[in-house]
């Protein structure tokens, strides 16, 4: 049975301040240890895919409405006044509830497994738009290159919509270890390589994305095996990353389920990726 939960309602608690930090600030969960989810729908895709809290944290007005009718598994919750609450949100509009969920360790770089490599995708919702992608199609790793945003910083958290706990993360890696990948790497290009619609597409393989101005840098390129181009007879200049990284790793995915390679009922929630 829960225990009753810890109010806090002082500006000055010691918990609030790293709390706020950790909601806050985009590097804040490297030093801690820990992640903040906001809001009841990214907390409720991580208790589905297994993740249980560190700190289950509610606003004071939602606990009394609420904050009773979740599952905590005997944990002691946190509640915080509404006034503080407002103060720890990196929300515009602050949510009424989050967890702190201790950050997973790095896993392992799977050379054979169908990966995303992000080489200097700089900003938050777009490289959790692509992270929401790599896990609808079938991608089970992610590896950011140096220079990519934080992968567990709170705006990546919430453009990935709990996609995170069903991916194998790594970051802070060099374009070196993205040469450890045994799958062949493809990436995409504005003028050159083979128009994707008509490309036989190999499964599992790795795609890489580059920074939002620059694309991907000389040397990812070098180890690209195939570079491809998406049509676009509507005459647009480019397409913002995490869009190109959807039609890209869709045209994937769509070639493996006719290859037989890939089942297309989405996978039951609770499991995380071997």
């Amino acid at each position: 049975m829960t225990s009753g939960p810890q109010h806090v309602s002082s500006r000055d608690n010691a918990l609030l301040k790293e709390l706020r930090r950790l909601a806050q600030d985009s590097h804040a969960y490297r030093k801690q240890g820990r992640v903040w989810l906001e809001g009841d729908h990214l907390c409720r895709a991580a208790l589905q895919r297994g993740v249980q809290p560190a700190l289950a944290v509610f606003q004071a007005s939602y606990w009394d409405a609420s904050g009773h009718d979740w599952a905590l598994d005997g944990m002691r919750p946190v509640v915080i006044d509404d006034t503080l609450f407002a103060t720890l949100s990196g929300l515009e509009s602050p949510a009424r509830m989050g967890f702190a969920v201790t950050l997973p360790p790095a896993p392992a770089l799977a050379p054979t497994l169908a990966s995303v490599v992000l080489d200097g995708v700089q900003d938050a919702g777009n490289v959790g738009a692509i992270l929401r992608c790599a896990s609808a199609f079938g991608f089970r790793q992610v590896l950011a290159l140096k220079g990519t945003a934080g992968l567990w910083s709170p705006k990546v958290l919430r453009a990935g919509m709990g996609a995170h706990f069903g991916l194998q993360l790594i970051e802070g890696l060099d374009v070196a270890d993205a040469a450890a990948l045994a799958v062949p790497l493809l990436a995409t290009s504005s003028h050159r390589g083979e128009w994707l619609h008509a490309a036989a597409l190999p499964w599992p393989c790795a795609w890489a994305f580059g920074h939002e101005g620059q694309g991907v840098s000389a040397a990812l390129m070098a180890l690209a095996r195939r570079s491809v181009r998406i049509a676009q007879p509507g005459g647009e200049e480019s397409l913002n990353v995490a869009t190109a990284a959807a039609v890209c790793l869709h045209a994937s995915a769509a070639s493996a389920v006719s290859a037989g390679g890939l089942n297309p009922e989405p996978k039951p929630r609770g499991t995380r990726p071997a």
